[in-house]
């Protein structure tokens, strides 16, 4: 890929802002529009411009697969471990009140709502960067396989010396 220094400075310049709004939709969520989903995808759009612009190999560094791979898990623990924590407090699954009895009296917290919802956005939210940032892995990646940490083609050139 050749060097365009324009456009790696302007990255440099827009993802801490790309990420700070992602944030402000995350911990906004329950008050309006926004929530996990939509952060998650907005936080996974600041990764994937990171990729873009400065290669495969410099995203792999900042967010390693397998780190990626964990985060996705533990989205997926964090939104059913708030279901499973509200049933062993004697409530339904995703009974949000029932931490508002057990949870808040010490953190002195508005309500257990608040608490629920922000737990599950905050899941969503992790699972939604995590499996987007595969989705381009998967993406860039496709026809390379990874040998000795460089990049070289895979059969899909049939034994050919890639051009690079």
């Amino acid at each position: 890929m050749k060097s365009f220094p324009i456009i790696r400075v302007i990255t440099k310049l827009l993802i801490p802002y790309i990420l700070l709004f992602a944030f402000y939709v995350q911990f906004h969520g329950d008050y309006g529009p926004g929530g996990g989903f939509q952060a998650g995808v907005i936080f996974a759009s600041a990764l994937i411009l990171y990729g873009l612009v400065f290669g495969l190999g410099s995203i792999k560094r900042v967010a390693p697969p397998i780190v990626i791979e964990k985060c996705m898990a533990l989205g997926v623990m964090v939104y059913a471990g708030t279901g499973v924590l509200t049933m062993a407090l004697g409530g339904k699954f995703l009974d949000y009140n029932v931490l508002e009895h057990h949870v808040l009296p010490s953190w002195h917290l508005p309500s257990g709502q608040h608490l629920g919802i922000f737990l599950v956005e905050m899941g969503v939210g992790i699972t939604v960067t995590s499996v987007m940032t595969m989705i381009f892995y998967a993406f860039a990646s496709r026809g390379r396989t990874e040998f000795n940490g460089s990049a070289t083609t895979s059969r899909a050139n049939h034994g050919r010396k890639s051009v690079r």
